[in-house]
């Protein structure tokens, strides 16, 4: 093959729509990075508005509340106004938020409605102010997914560009939320995208970035739970394979626990608007009883990483969060995941670190907190580096990554579907996680055509073709037309019958307009997607668009050639290298 064809191939799409995309994308990580501020703001002003009666956004815990029993009543009063926003409103802010980005961007053409935006934020600022055990970033990852879609449709954008769009204002509110810009990049990459191309990457990182600079501005800077932990020795190791087993098995244990509960809702004979009210109802009993288990708890985190409270109180606490959180969230009211789950596995590591060997208990808190979100949501690498932000804990970084990765095989291994996913298979679609390169991505027209294919001459006659080409001895179904080596079209026996005289010449059964064509350094894939959008069973390769000299032919069965290496690879297992070879094998 002539060297040119392949000087003209790239490793990555170079289009420059990329720098359109990263501008639109910049606007959208400042906007979300407004709204994650809005969703805080609201959060702490219905916190002293249910709890203190106090119109104020002041940080104040609702664990400081002086209401006694009558506690009891304000998580159900703000289940009330949620089951409300959501049947009269927009039913797409119930739940935690992430499952439902993920079926917009899979399912729905990324599109979200401005009823989204507005209402999301304000049904969590009311779930989480009322006491609701939930974290904030759930809600600010579907919110900002909705500036993003929404700004994306004011554009003449690609389906793929809205995504890269609606993903951008996701990890940008994350960002805000939480300071972790390379984490929710990750989280982009492992849960949101489903691609790792350029023309996605770059916009969603470009809205890190700015969500990242322009955070200290309105939110507090720096890491929100700084730690410091001692570096742990090599006997640590089997305490990290100990942690990522827990971890694994409380993963499993608290999203089989969640959709038990949901079905549990789902059997009961009242409407699903008065789900959250019941779902309220637990969590001011357990409020009650465990009143630190109200609201985000990041107070609490705080305190698990520091190992401030004993034993005793961290069993307690960490039942009466895992029940209310459960029932609430199962109750489809709206509230985020990561928060429980990062005071869930830190508590977990509190409770057993002080019985591992190898290493200091302290930093345990920190390792199960990472591992039990990695497990769950079945993204190791976020979960290590979001470990890493939150503490800029860098001694940390070796236990969480091995911990983590053994919760993540541990899920991966005993669960179908993760948390997020499952939610999404309950309504009919069913998604596929992993990432591989397509092999028709890794592999050219130029390998998988049929060179010198036969072809015909444009002045030969119908009857000649008919006798020439289309008699009993027809190889093929349709066979190129040129004139003087360079492509006209594609000729078929029923083109042929619509030519009224023998004596017509094959290259006058060709209009003015171009005919569609591929060129030899195309990927297998743009062919296959150039055949299915005209419908077309085999397309002429040409040398370049403007000569159009023809130099070969694929068909739709040749797609499949690609698939074959992919096969070998995948599932041919040989011994390359024996250990022994026959003659020296003991015996």
């Amino acid at each position: 093959m002539n060297n040119h064809l392949y000087d003209s191939r790239r490793d990555f799409d170079g289009s420059a729509r990329l720098l359109m995309i990263g501008a639109l994308a910049a606007v959208v990580g400042a906007l979300s990075t407004l709204t994650a501020d809005l969703l805080l703001h609201a959060i702490r002003f219905f916190t002293n508005l249910f709890f203190f009666q106090t119109l104020s956004t002041t940080f104040i815990s609702p664990a400081a509340n002086t209401l006694g029993a009558w506690v009891i009543a304000v998580p159900v009063a703000g289940g009330l106004v949620i089951g409300l926003i959501a049947r009269y409103g927009a039913e797409q802010i119930r739940g935690h938020g992430i499952p439902e980005a993920i079926e917009a961007i899979l399912f729905k053409n990324s599109t979200m409605s401005p009823k989204v935006a507005l209402l999301k934020p304000l049904a969590s600022g009311i779930a989480i102010g009322s006491g609701g055990p939930f974290g904030a970033e759930g809600p600010i990852i579907m919110t900002g997914g909705a500036v993003g879609s929404l700004l994306a449709q004011h554009f003449h954008l690609s389906g793929a560009e809205r995504k890269t769009l609606l993903v951008a204002g996701a990890v940008a509110g994350m960002t805000a939320v939480f300071g972790t810009p390379i984490a929710a990049l990750l989280l982009a990459v492992e849960l949101l995208l489903f691609e790792l191309r350029p023309r996605s990457l770059a916009p969603v990182a470009v809205a890190c970035a700015v969500a990242g600079f322009l955070r200290p501005l309105l939110i507090e800077s720096g890491p929100l739970f700084p730690l410091h932990t001692a570096v742990l020795p090599p006997s640590a190791l089997v305490s990290c394979l100990i942690g990522g087993v827990l971890c694994g098995a409380l993963a499993w244990l608290l999203s089989t626990a969640l959709y038990r509960v949901e079905d549990g809702f789902h059997k009961l004979p009242l409407h699903w608007m008065w789900w959250p009210a019941l779902g309220g109802l637990a969590v001011g009993i357990g409020g009650y009883l465990q009143p630190r288990a109200l609201g985000v708890g990041y107070d609490v985190i705080a305190d698990l990483l520091n190992n401030h409270l004993a034993a005793g109180v961290i069993a307690s606490l960490l039942i009466v969060k895992a029940v209310i959180w459960l029932l609430a969230l199962g109750s489809g009211t709206s509230g985020g995941v990561l928060a429980p789950l990062l005071m869930l596995g830190a508590g977990l590591g509190a409770l057993v670190g002080p019985y591992l060997p190898g290493g200091e208990p302290a930093v345990w808190p920190l390792v199960f907190m990472a591992a039990t979100l990695g497990g769950m949501m079945r993204a190791p690498v976020m979960a290590v580096v979001f470990a890493f932000e939150l503490t800029h804990d860098v001694n940390a970084l070796l236990p969480v990554l091995a911990t983590a990765t053994v919760a993540y095989g541990f899920t991966v291994i005993t669960m179908h579907r993760s948390i997020l996913t499952e939610k999404i298979a309950r309504r009919g679609h069913h998604i596929y996680r992993e990432y591989g390169v397509d092999p028709m991505e890794r592999h050219s027209v130029a390998e998988v055509m049929t060179p010198a294919p036969a072809s015909i001459d444009a002045r030969q006659t119908i009857a000649e073709v008919l006798d020439s080409h289309f008699g009993a001895d027809q190889r093929h179904r349709a066979f190129p037309v040129t004139r003087d080596g360079a492509l006209l079209g594609m000729l078929d026996r029923a083109a042929i019958a619509n030519a009224r005289e023998g004596a017509v010449l094959a290259g006058d059964l060709f209009g003015v307009n171009l005919p569609i064509f591929a060129l030899a350094d195309e990927t297998c894939r743009a062919l296959a997607t150039r055949l299915a959008v005209h419908q077309l069973e085999r397309l002429p390769v040409v040398d370049d668009a403007a000569s159009r000299r023809l130099i070969g032919i694929v068909s739709r069965s040749d797609l499949i050639k690609p698939a074959l290496s992919l096969h070998a690879e995948e599932l041919t297992r040989q011994t390359v290298r024996p250990i022994w070879s026959p003659k020296q094998r003991p015996r």
